[in-house]
């Protein structure tokens, strides 16, 4: 079990309930797949304190010494995980659904609350053209509500550079462990590319999540359509979609394409994420990671 209470997070906002909601679902049904080797090992005695769980009193040592103990365990494979969570201008972007913002947000959510549950220590850092929050990576049972919050408040903000600020993230983070990006990686990938390979020589597992609308892979657009830059808000452009659906497929593709064969030469977990997909699939995708790692 969790060692935050699950039933205060009513208190805190939207994403409490939707990872709560998402997580225990995904869970439930874990007895059935390949991930129900996730177990912790025993760690060390403590003595007993009125509102600790009586199940883990230790009752052999209660017979031997007369006290209470109660066993403390940790996580077989624990490790530091960091999400790096995107919140520029372009994540602003609304199709049909919810913007890519919020789809990252709850995909943050959900994944913080799994690490959390598993024992991990999780952290977060937010950025749009330069570094907004940082928590560090801890497992305390505040933490979630932390992150939880922080996210709560994150709106999409101005231009960025992605790959600078990856990079200086990979500068950061000291201790070696697990970085998660949740981004719709919208710089030229060539700087993307420099910074995950910086990530990587730091010996860091890196997960990428490339966070897409379907308007934006699919460009379903027919007409005259103005297209605004959403991190120059008055730079606006009036276009004949159809004309240029070709010409823009090609080269988002390519876009796509490039960068998932840059990130797989370094060995780094690419995956893309439509915002009409569910959230849960990124925590399958996460604890397939962590079963390669065992």
């Amino acid at each position: 079990m969790p060692r935050f209470d699950p039933t205060t997070l009513s208190r805190y906002g939207r994403l409490s309930m939707i990872a709560r909601t998402v997580v225990e679902g995904f869970i439930s049904g874990l007895h059935q797949s390949p991930y129900k080797g996730f177990s912790v090992e025993f760690a060390e005695h403590r003595q007993y304190y009125p509102g600790d769980e009586i199940r883990h009193i230790d009752w052999r040592v209660l017979g031997k010494t007369e006290r209470f103990y109660v066993k403390e365990y940790e996580q077989e494979t624990n490790l530091q995980a960091h999400l790096l969570l995107d919140a520029s201008g372009s994540m602003g972007y609304v199709g049909k659904g919810h913007s890519k913002l919020d789809h990252a947000q709850q995909v943050a959510a959900c994944l913080a609350y799994l690490m959390l549950h598993q024992m991990d220590a999780a952290g977060l850092t937010v950025h749009d053209s330069a570094v907004r929050e940082v928590l560090p990576p801890s497992s305390h049972p505040k933490q979630l509500l932390r992150i939880l919050q922080t996210l709560e408040r994150t709106s999409a903000g101005g231009e960025t550079s992605l790959g600078a600020l990856w990079d200086q993230a990979a500068r950061q983070i000291k201790r070696r462990g697990m970085v998660i990006i949740l981004s719709d990686c919208f710089d030229q990938v060539e700087a993307l590319a420099r910074a995950l390979q910086h990530l990587r020589h730091r010996r860091h597992e890196v997960l990428l999540f490339h966070i897409l609308a379907p308007e934006e892979i699919e460009f379903p657009f027919s007409k005259l359509t103005q297209f605004r830059n959403l991190e120059a808000a008055s730079d606006r452009t009036l276009l004949d979609a159809k004309r240029l659906r070709q010409e823009y497929l090609k080269n988002f593709q390519k876009f796509c394409e490039d960068l998932k064969r840059r990130a797989g030469d370094l060995s780094i977990d690419y995956h893309l994420i439509r915002t009409d997909e569910p959230v849960d699939r990124a925590l399958g995708i996460y604890l397939n990671r962590r079963l390669e790692r065992r």
